[in-house]
């Protein structure tokens, strides 16, 4: 377990779209092009890239190509030296400001989840994680979409893994009704649920919307216990994820989680909208 986890640690303010491996490889495919008196249009002759995109992609603004890293490689004489970098370019399973709630979850004897638009990322179907990585904005690559939908199912596995964890999600309505990949998304995705509900150790719950205000409405959360029994809790906004661990933050939201969990339906009930909500669908 990560000790520099004893206060409240701040994963957020790292930029997703311009990683320090892409600016330093850039860097260095510029330096060799330099050393080795190459234009720029030399090297858009060769590899079919525009001048401007081979700017983009020595400055690290777009993610330098294993293509252009071989053909820049054999026009320098880098000697392999450029072609090795490539392994240190593949897409980020997860966003940068989420990895430490990624080895924090991994290692989790007892997790909660709250949710709030979307079903919970441990529940999520594979059609359902795609129209939602497909939605992302500023687009995703094709590459790193299939990264992090592999990521996400793999995740998954945490559901069955031995030894047992506990797992309990509650979510809002809305999660049920939103039409996140058309209908047969939703059909699979409602499925999905139900056969995860059914296991010993994992506790689905819905919170109808009929319920009106309510603890959650300030938004998501998950809490996490570790197998040396540290608590943490996480909450993730649209740029920046908090991981916290002070006792006072840590208070206030099992307080809240717990008496969300009391205004949700029960598992037997859930269940039973869930098939509901699949059946109109």
């Amino acid at each position: 377990m990560h000790t520099a986890w004893c206060a409240q640690v701040e994963v957020g303010f790292l930029s997703e779209q311009s990683p320090i491996a892409w600016r330093y490889c850039g860097h260095q495919f510029k330096m060799w092009r330099q050393e080795a008196g190459v234009s720029r249009e030399d090297v858009g002759k060769e590899s079919n890239y525009s001048p401007d995109t081979i700017t983009s992609f020595e400055r690290g603004a777009r993610r330098p190509t294993p293509r252009l890293l071989a053909i820049g490689d054999e026009l320098f004489g880098a000697r392999g030296k450029l072609k090795a970098a490539a392994q240190y370019l593949e897409p980020e399973k997860f966003p940068p400001r989420t990895q430490d709630f990624m080895d924090c979850e991994a290692d989790a004897i007892a997790l909660q989840w709250y949710e709030t638009l979307l079903i919970p990322g441990l529940l999520q179907a594979e059609s359902y994680v795609r129209a939602l990585l497909g939605a992302h904005y500023p687009p995703l690559d094709d590459e790193t979409i299939e990264s992090r939908v592999a990521a996400r199912l793999e995740r998954q596995h945490l559901l069955v893994r031995k030894p047992t964890a506990y797992f309990g999600f509650v979510f809002e309505e809305i999660a049920l009704r939103r039409p996140v990949g058309g209908a047969a998304t939703m059909r699979e995705q409602c499925q999905r649920l139900l056969e995860v509900g059914r296991l010993r150790n994992v506790s689905v719950q819905v919170l109808p919307t009929d319920r009106g205000a309510h603890a959650g409405l300030n938004g998501p959360m998950v809490l996490i216990e570790t197998p040396e029994r540290e608590h943490y809790a996480y909450e993730e906004g649209q740029a920046v994820s908090m991981l916290h661990s002070g006792s006072e933050d840590l208070s206030n939201l099992t307080q809240r989680f717990g008496m969300i969990r009391t205004q949700a339906l029960s598992t037997e009930e859930s269940a039973r909208f869930i098939g509901k909500v699949a059946d109109e669908w």
